[in-house]
C-alpha cells in the first residue's frame, strides 16, 4: 500500500463523504426535511463516519487511528439503522433503502479491512518517528 499523506486520499474517507452527501441530499429532497430530529440525527451520524476517519488519521498513531476507525464503523451502523427509520416513516422507498444499506455495509467491510491492515502493520504511526 502506498503511503497516504492526507486523510482525503483514503478510499474509506472518500466513500464515507460520498454517502454523507447522499444523506444530505435525502434531507433536502424528501419529506425527511420536515422531520427535524431524525434529519439531524442521520446527517450527524453520516458525517461522523467521515469525521472520525479524518480525526483518527490526524492523531498520527495507529492505535488511536484504529480506535477512531472503530467509532466510524459504529457511526456507519447507526446511520444504517436510521435509514430503516427513514424508510419506516415513508421518506424513502424500499429500493433506495436497500441501495443505501448495502453501500453502508460495504463501507463497514472496508473500514474493518483497514483496521485489520493496521493491526498487521509494523508501522505504528508518524508520531513515533524520531526527528
Amino acid at each position: 500500500m502506498a503511503t497516504v499523506k492526507r486523510f482525503e486520499d483514503l478510499e474509506i474517507w472518500k466513500e464515507a463523504r460520498r454517502l454523507s452527501k447522499e444523506i444530505i441530499l435525502l434531507s433536502k429532497t424528501t419529506d425527511l426535511k420536515l422531520d427535524f430530529k431524525l434529519k439531524d440525527q442521520i446527517k450527524d451520524s453520516a458525517g461522523s463516519v467521515m469525521d472520525n476517519i479524518a480525526e483518527g488519521f490526524e492523531r498520527s498513531g495507529n492505535g488511536e487511528f484504529k480506535q477512531f476507525l472503530a467509532i466510524a464503523k459504529g457511526s456507519s451502523g447507526e446511520t444504517r439503522s436510521q435509514l430503516y427509520r427513514v424508510f419506516d416513516n415513508d421518506y424513502i422507498n424500499e429500493e433506495k433503502l436497500n441501495i443505501l444499506v448495502t453501500e453502508y455495509e460495504k463501507l463497514n467491510v472496508k473500514i474493518h479491512n483497514f483496521i485489520v491492515y493496521l493491526n498487521n502493520s509494523d508501522f505504528k504511526g508518524t508520531k513515533f518517528i524520531k526527528p
